[in-house]
């Protein structure tokens, strides 16, 4: 039995705000033959426009854009930066009913509200997809096949019937809006009003690492696309993340990275998710 796809690239763009980064992701651009790209919007403001129809942009908004279609992120503010996750896959051409199913996907609309409570699935989808280990990719994969035969049949919310799961959503939202805060573990638990013990056995079930590996985890995505989309000074970074010192940051940022800051900054120019049309 053939799998019915397989994952090219799977990314979380946290706060669409540097020049650079926004001229990156706001290119206009197309995928290859065969190529589907997902993208679900979850804060910020702006529009998508794809295959020639432009609409605005609302947190909980999902777009799918099929091969060939010229899409591109129109953000509107940078005081009101964009936040997305963003699937690029390929469809296995023998598979006609996923085919159809994407087909129908993209005629019947290509842009469905499902709210802001998937955080957590697709920070999950995310972890699986980047994963070396092929059974958790071919899980992510059987989970994204599900959400997307979900989203055609216009299901509420079906991933989160789970009370745990509205826990951890709620502590990714919180987290992911305080990157540029400092956070206790003591505090995001009281936030949740859930026991800190607890707290930090469910969340490192759930996402294979504890609460507050994942918050510095969220800081250093923020300080690579700051460090190759700004100027600032790496001392300037660490500050605004809330690093304890310059030292500090450096170390955290190789633990997560092989590279210190610096070097970072030297080697990697652009961004690997997507290819530029012509």
């Amino acid at each position: 039995m053939f799998m019915q796809m397989s994952i090219s690239d799977s990314v979380f763009v946290y706060l669409l705000h540097d020049d650079a980064q926004i001229r990156w992701h706001s290119r206009t651009h197309t995928h290859n033959e065969g190529e589907y790209e997902l993208h679900y919007f979850i804060g910020g403001s702006g529009s998508f426009k794809n295959a020639g129809v432009k609409r605005t942009l609302a947190p909980g908004s999902i777009f799918l854009s099929a091969p060939g279609d010229v899409h591109t992120v129109m953000p509107a503010s940078k005081t009101d930066p964009i936040t997305y996750y963003a699937i690029l896959f390929r469809a296995n051409q023998h598979d006609e009913e996923f085919n159809s199913l994407l087909e129908n996907l993209i005629n019947g609309g290509k842009n469905y509200q499902i709210g802001t409570n998937y955080r957590f699935f697709f920070e999950e989808l995310k972890d699986k997809f980047l994963s070396h280990n092929k059974a958790r990719v071919n899980s992510g994969i059987h989970q994204f096949i599900s959400f997307l035969y979900m989203l055609e049949d216009g299901a509420g919310d079906f991933h989160y019937s789970d009370g745990r799961n509205t826990h951890i959503e709620r502590s990714l939202k919180i987290m992911q809006n305080n990157v540029f805060k400092k956070l206790t573990l003591e505090e995001l638990a009281d936030k949740l009003k859930l026991n800190k013990s607890y707290f930090i056995r469910l969340f490192s079930r759930k996402m294979n690492t504890t609460p507050m590996k994942y918050f510095t985890r969220l800081k250093i995505e923020a300080a690579s696309s700051m460090l190759l989309n700004s100027s600032l000074p790496i001392y300037e970074i660490s500050e605004k993340l809330c690093f304890y010192s310059e030292f500090h940051f450096s170390k955290s940022f190789k633990q997560y990275k092989a590279l210190p800051p610096r070097d970072y900054r030297a080697s990697y120019k652009t961004f690997p998710l997507e290819k530029e049309s012509h």
